[in-house]
């Protein structure tokens, strides 16, 4: 039960919940991303140079092996670098998104900073000697 109790407050601590809310939010962010690069940017890029599919290309290492009545016996092995362009434009996205975030947090902090703080109310001993000088003032 100690095991239990323990794994709770592990669990319960706010950082803890509040990496699993970025997670969450960023695994949509990723999904969004995703649609953007594959739906959006790369279709207009790829017609700019030739009507490519990116996704498509590829580099042919070794053909598939086909047998005489026309079955697959072995698939191509092809290097992929076109998913390879569309994953690095994914991550270009997402890390010119997270700068942006992360800038404007620090924007937000440096205001927080520069506003003064108010100065620190007197303590009581404080209080009551500047009475004191009141009365004696009079």
């Amino acid at each position: 039960m100690k095991m239990i109790k323990e794994f709770r407050e592990f669990a319960m601590r706010g950082n803890v919940i509040d990496l699993a809310v970025g997670v969450i939010i960023g695994g949509a962010f990723g999904k969004i991303v995703n649609s953007l690069v594959n739906d959006i940017i790369m279709p207009p890029f790829g017609a700019l140079i030739g009507g490519v599919k990116f996704s498509d290309l590829s580099l042919i290492i070794k053909e598939k092996i086909i047998d005489a009545s026309g079955v697959e016996i072995a698939p191509a092995v092809t290097l992929n670098y076109g998913n390879f362009i569309q994953m690095t434009f994914e991550f270009l996205i997402i890390a010119f998104a997270i700068f942006m975030m992360i800038k404007a947090i620090n924007v937000v902090r440096r205001k927080k900073e520069e506003t003064p703080a108010s100065p620190p109310e007197p303590s009581a001993q404080e209080k009551l000697l500047m009475e004191i000088r009141d009365l004696l003032k009079k």
